[in-house]
């Protein structure tokens, strides 16, 4: 399916869905497709992110992912509350990709198009730029932080590697690339080479603990996330934020995007979105099927272990440790990565501009 076509897809469902509800305020585009050609191929391990825009201060759950007209959808909601303030959307480094270019599909108030004239010729100037590499370092440190050693294993897995994994967030930031989830390890080390940096990439991978993992190794441990994965997705009920990426409708995102990226060579890029759905799998097992959940068990930690070299809390500790002293020479990078852009306009350590809330 072409990029445009699945667009067109998610306006109708906006339309059909979205528009009819109490609260509803417009919706936009987010995410991989933001800035992409219509006529650009759309893989089947891709979907269109779309954020839908609501008065409530507490949005219901997402529906997360979804198949509609062949298009495979990843809706969320984001309160008016968090959009008023173009400085807060300039300085959240989730939210102002969004808004570097029109990506309104639906705008009665007239105030997503406000929002987006206000951001979008700022998005580039270096204290945005900076307040965003800030926005995601500090989420590795907080989050690293909150650690709690006495939850169980695929808990401490999830809490872990997620901020860990923002490391990489931190450069794509810096370089005003997308901050993508699955495939963020890949696009990190595309910066790194393209900023003359690619010494910092293994270090990346160390960080995770998959530096120097086979090709073999990565595969036997698919094979485990097949089989855990649609054991899951028959007995999943409990709603969890992350649920609608536990659906078969999800599969070719969860598992078969983890193949891709191993028959293009890329198997240590795999290990991240391999482990974080794996605990995320038994994040609903043990609630939903804990039988089911014991018995996978020893199968996932082989796999954290053989592919991440975590094998309990103190490990997890100590790699925490190794993040905390990294972090610093990250920092060094993503101010290089930012004074070496010529298209990010205004110097180092220039006041924040002005601005004023969207009423």
């Amino acid at each position: 399916m072409r990029v445009g076509a699945a667009r067109a897809a998610a306006v109708r469902w906006v339309a059909e869905h979205a528009r009819p509800a109490p609260g509803y305020r417009g919706a936009y585009f987010s995410g991989s497709t933001v800035g992409r050609p219509d006529d650009a191929e759309l893989a089947p391990s891709s979907d269109v992110d779309v954020v839908v825009v609501t008065a409530q201060d507490e949005p219901p759950a997402k529906p997360g992912k979804l198949r509609y007209e062949n298009a495979l959808l990843e809706i969320s909601y984001v309160p008016w509350a968090e959009l008023r303030d173009p400085a807060a959307v300039l300085s959240s480094y989730h939210l102002a990709g969004s808004f570097r270019e029109d990506t309104v599909i639906d705008d009665p108030t007239g105030r997503l198009r406000a929002l987006y004239a206000d951001v979008s010729p700022r998005f580039a100037e270096r204290s945005w730029v900076r307040r965003r590499c800030l926005d995601a370092r500090h989420r590795v440190e907080s989050r690293l932080a909150a650690f709690d050693a006495s939850a169980p294993f695929h808990e401490q897995v999830t809490a872990w590697m997620f901020p860990t994994g923002v490391t990489t967030h931190v450069l794509l930031v810096a370089a005003r690339r997308n901050p993508t989830v699955r495939l963020r390890y890949p696009a990190a080390r595309d910066v790194l080479t393209a900023y003359r940096r690619p010494e910092l990439y293994p270090e990346l991978l160390g960080l995770l603990g998959c530096a120097d993992v086979s090709e073999r190794l990565v595969r036997r441990h698919v094979a485990e996330l097949i089989r855990t994965f649609d054991a899951t997705v028959p007995v999943a009920r409990t709603p969890f934020f992350f649920s609608s990426d536990l659906t078969a409708q999800a599969r070719p995102i969860a598992v078969d995007g983890s193949l891709e990226l191993l028959d293009r060579g890329e198997h240590r890029e795999a290990v991240f979105w391999i482990v974080a759905t794996l605990a995320r799998c038994h994040t609903v097992l043990a609630v939903d099927d804990p039988a089911l959940h014991a018995a996978r068990l020893p199968a996932f930690e082989a796999a954290v272990a053989e592919l991440t070299g975590i094998t309990g809390a103190a490990d997890i500790l100590a790699r925490r440790e190794e993040v905390t002293r990294f972090l610093p020479r990250l920092w060094t990078a993503a101010e290089d990565i930012m004074a070496a852009d010529p298209d990010i306009t205004g110097k180092s350590g220039d006041a924040l501009p002005p601005h004023r809330p969207l009423c």
